[in-house]
């Protein structure tokens, strides 16, 4: 059994990295290229509005992965607490991304898809800026406790 949870070790490990780095990716090289289209085509073919449903699609592909590794994480950190193998630090930070990994896929994209549906105006609103700000800090708090899965994990497989 040590030799396949040493594989599933090694799958987990990637898996954190994969979703941290496109978490990553997708904030700070995707949204800025599109939200700053106009400097890229040269001319503004597309509304802030428009744009902005183009980010959407990415996070909500984003977020299939993110619910997927949410399941990973659960069932991976959920038999090394039932092995003893568990640290405080470990436990919060599983927690903090099953926490803000369901909720970013299954609170704040709902509301941004509803109010990109129901228009522009919407979008423009204070409530809009809210909840996008609050799924911002939502991911930032997820992909930290990405981090934190990660170097635990890879600290106590390199023991």
């Amino acid at each position: 059994m040590k030799k396949n949870f040493r594989i599933a070790t090694i799958f987990y490990l990637i898996l954190l990295g994969v979703v941290l780095g496109a978490g990553l990716y997708a904030g700070a090289v995707v949204a800025p290229v599109i939200f700053h289209s106009s400097d890229v085509l040269g001319s503004n073919i597309l509304s802030h509005y428009q744009e902005g449903l183009l980010m959407t699609q990415n996070f909500i592909k984003l977020s299939y992965l993110i619910d997927f590794s949410v399941i990973v994480v659960a069932l991976y950190e959920g038999y090394k607490y039932k092995m003893f193998e568990r640290d405080k630090l470990t436990q919060m930070a599983t927690f903090l991304f099953i926490a803000t990994g369901l909720m970013f896929g299954h609170y704040y994209m709902p509301d941004i898809i509803h109010m990109q549906l129901a228009g522009e105006q919407m979008t423009a609103s204070q409530t809009f800026a809210n909840i996008h700000k609050g799924s911002e800090i939502d991911f930032k708090i997820f992909a930290l406790s990405t981090l934190v899965l990660m170097i635990q994990n890879m600290r106590k497989a390199c023991k």
